[in-house]
């Protein structure tokens, strides 16, 4: 076998691959004698056809299948060889027979690229620290008791954060559109549900007003029909409703499950949930900023062919998210994914290479310690941290985030770290 190769452009590579004509040819030649040995073809007895008889029927499949295994088999040993790192499937082009009759094809693919793990003293990384105060968890008992409010009728006119029910009919140039027609519908104003300029034409009025809104779509709306064009909406308002919050009281505290203990037993219950997710919360956003800071400092061309694999995974993600395979969905677009896809497999080489780099092995004392934080939120814990320990996938999920965790750890050591305090809301609101 004889290998040479080329290197088209950046992480592109072109290998080409001859095979001894010998090699080829005894192995269709010990095909084709098998073959006449076990088929049946007319005006011949079973196991005595011809093997001439056989190549002039069988001949270019079985060539073909020969060929198909030895490009398999040889590519293989020429990256080994070669000692190249192929990413993704490679393309298979100019397949013939040379002069000579040995067999010659060429592969191109994209390669690895190789990671250098440098730097990391000059990074500046924000880390940024939260506690859960009084005020935090007064305004979360407070999120719980609109989360269990009430609508009920009211004899004014409508306000911010108030119900209203309506019917509504929209239209452009006078003709109504599609998707632009309900009955009863229930919108709470100030959610922004609506397009810009609809929820503001609401306010003030009363049950039983009527009232045209002149709105614009956005340039963005997702409808194209419908992008930046003027439409007219008939309101008639059915009724105005308010919402009534639950008294901080024993009934208000069994919503939650909790027979004794009162309001204090809630407290400490919410606070400790609270605590949970904002330590989860610091975790992500300090992941977040040094692979930001890895991503500024260490320079990294990534294959196309991970970055389109890891495309058509967001893609799918978004599918369930949005439908679960509804079929009506229309095609999202690759550009869509292209940032989050090329900085996912960024991370993924880069953490790789600090593991591998650094030699870090997992930490199951932390292994441990994840599945029993996340197993704290649920009713059984102890089942959780059974069924975690006793699938294999799912541990196996949990030590690879501990691993990222550890990779990350390592970075903030020699990175130069700056501790911001930062309040509750400022982590958990994702806006902020």
């Amino acid at each position: 076998m004889q290998v040479s190769v080329e290197t088209t452009q950046g992480l592109e590579r072109r290998v080409t691959i001859t095979v001894p004509a010998d090699k080829v040819e005894s192995e269709v030649k010990n095909r084709l004698q098998r073959l006449a040995k076990t088929q049946r073809i007319d005006g011949f007895r079973p196991g005595k056809v011809p093997v001439s008889v056989i190549k002039k029927r069988y001949g270019a499949a079985v060539r073909g299948e020969v060929a198909q295994e030895v490009m398999q088999q040889n590519f293989y040993q020429a990256v080994v060889q070669e000692k190249l790192n192929p990413a993704g499937t490679p393309q298979i082009e100019d397949q013939k027979d040379t002069d000579s009759g040995d067999f010659q094809f060429t592969a191109v693919f994209e390669v690895y690229p190789e990671v250098k793990i440098e730097g990391l003293e000059s990074i500046k990384i924000e880390k940024p620290t939260a506690e859960v105060t009084d005020a935090d968890l007064d305004n979360m008992i407070e999120t719980l008791r609109k989360q269990h409010g009430k609508f009920e009728a009211v004899e004014r006119a409508a306000e911010d954060k108030d119900q209203v029910v309506m019917d509504f009919e929209g239209s452009i140039d006078g003709e109504v559109f599609e998707g632009g027609k309900a009955e009863d519908f229930k919108l709470v104003l100030g959610s922004g549900n609506m397009i810009p300029g609809f929820e503001d034409g609401i306010i003030g009025l009363s049950a039983g007003d009527e009232k045209e809104i002149n709105v614009t779509f956005p340039e963005e709306y997702h409808a194209e029909n419908l992008k930046g064009k003027a439409a007219v909406f008939k309101i008639n308002v059915k009724s105005v409703e308010a919402q009534v919050l639950p008294e901080i009281d024993a009934d208000f505290v069994k919503l939650f499950g909790i027979a004794d203990g009162g309001i204090e037993e809630l407290k400490a219950e919410v606070r400790q949930n609270m605590q949970r997710e904002l330590k989860q919360a610091l975790t992500q956003k300090v992941k977040e900023n040094v692979i930001s800071g890895l991503i500024d400092t260490i320079g990294l061309e990534v294959p196309k062919a991970l970055v389109e694999q890891e495309i058509s995974a967001l893609k799918q993600q978004a599918l369930q998210r949005f439908g679960n395979g509804n079929q009506n969905l229309p095609e999202l677009p690759n550009e869509l994914f292209q940032d989050q896809a090329a900085r996912r497999v960024k991370t993924g080489l880069l953490l790789s290479e600090i593991v591998r780099s650094s030699e870090i092995k997992v930490d199951e004392d932390k292994v441990k310690e994840t599945i029993e934080n996340l197993a704290s939120a649920y009713e059984s814990p102890e089942e959780v941290v059974e069924y975690y320990n006793s699938n294999k996938e799912m541990l196996t999920n949990i030590q690879n985030v501990v691993m990222e965790e550890q990779a990350v750890d390592f970075v903030l050591e020699q990175a130069q770290v700056e501790t911001v305090a930062k309040s509750f809301d400022e982590i958990m609101n994702k806006h902020a």
